[in-house]
């Protein structure tokens, strides 16, 4: 399982998945460019010290990442607002890539298209969405439920 940013806006956010990743053992790819330097302090704040233990892959365009995907076979499932199917219906597989847009505009048709699947984190229907954060966390939890050995899909 891997989780990928795409051109993520806010360092804090990028920060605490960073985070997220080094506690699960998952790698994580940024693709750039993102808005704000990796240096920033407010990216190594919310990352503390786990940004040493994350598995780091940095792509400098949608192209390049598209490029390594496809040579290495893995699906992308894309969480967006304007998903088909729930995240809980979903049936991951341990080479999936969950890929989160940026906070303030998601992805570009082009990345949504070429995603395998596109899921949607059901919530109330008069507000817009949750935090990256919180919806990678959501979203990885299930995924590694359902991929981890002895845990099996639901249903």
């Amino acid at each position: 399982m891997q989780i990928a940013l795409f051109q993520p806006d806010i360092p804090q956010n990028t920060g605490t998945i960073l985070r997220l990743c080094a506690c699960l053992d998952v790698a994580a790819h940024i693709i750039e460019p993102a808005g704000f330097p990796v240096s920033d302090r407010h990216f190594r704040r919310a990352g503390m010290d786990y940004l040493d233990q994350v598995t780091l892959m940095r792509h400098d365009s949608w192209s390049k990442f598209e490029q390594w995907r496809n040579g290495e076979r893995h699906r992308l499932i894309l969480f967006t607002t304007k998903g088909a199917g729930s995240y809980l219906d979903y049936r991951y597989s341990a080479a999936d890539i969950l890929l989160f847009g940026r906070e303030s505009a998601g992805v570009p048709d082009e990345v949504a298209a070429a995603a395998d699947a596109r899921l949607v984190i059901p919530i109330k229907p008069s507000l817009r969405s949750l935090n990256v954060a919180m919806a990678a966390g959501m979203a990885l939890g299930e995924a590694l439920r359902q991929t981890s050995p002895g845990n099996g899909p639901r249903g």
